[in-house]
């Protein structure tokens, strides 16, 4: 092998050795800068609770342009649920897109609304055990995100905090061809504080 065929190999090495570590230290500057980036919250604010499909579907944030307003409309969605279950159920549907209810998704929301229907509404602000989780009007909710939201490529992972529970709970959206965010799984159905007046404690 001639001196020129040892610079060359030399030459590629190189490359490839600092090609893999300037591809680290770029893939590691891309993360910091999306966690940098979340951190933030999200107010969105309704009129009150649509009373029909039409009247939530023509919402400005069924739109679904971002994960926070498919976020908000899931907490709206259920508040309908106590009086119309059929009608919350569809909002739902509305909401994940190509991927209805299943049964057992069915289901597990009624088991999770049996004796209670306070839980939803505790999600917007004014909603406290102390007024049986009435909240302020106009509806207004504050979504938020944190520097893990965004580790899955095609999905955010969003919080709500309840006025009946010290911890937040996650909403998951994800994006579909169309660009929309779609509603992915919720956890925001646990168990909360019992309101005043049903509380023999309180």
């Amino acid at each position: 092998m001639g001196l020129f065929d040892n610079l060359k190999k030399q030459a590629i090495n190189a490359l490839k050795t600092n090609g893999n570590k300037i591809g680290k230290e770029i893939g590691s500057n891309v993360k910091n800068a999306v966690r940098t980036a979340a951190n933030k919250s999200v107010d969105i604010s309704f009129p009150g609770v649509p009373e029909s499909y039409d009247e939530f579907v023509s919402l400005p944030e069924a739109k679904m342009e971002t994960p926070f307003e498919t976020a908000a409309m899931t907490v709206l969605a259920f508040c309908v649920y106590p009086k119309n279950r059929e009608l919350s159920l569809s909002m739902l549907n509305f909401l994940r897109g190509p991927r209805p209810l299943s049964g057992i998704d069915v289901s597990f929301i009624r088991d999770r609304f049996m004796d209670k229907d306070y839980v939803p509404r505790s999600y917007f602000k004014g909603a406290k055990p102390e007024n049986d989780y009435t909240p302020d009007l106009p509806l207004k909710i504050t979504i938020g995100d944190n520097p893990y939201s965004y580790e899955n490529s095609g999905y955010a992972k969003l919080f709500v905090t309840s006025g009946g529970a010290d911890g937040q709970r996650e909403i998951l959206l994800r994006e579909a061809k169309d660009g929309k965010w779609y509603l992915w799984d919720q956890f925001i159905l646990s168990d909360i504080r019992k309101p005043e007046s049903e509380n023999p404690w309180a």
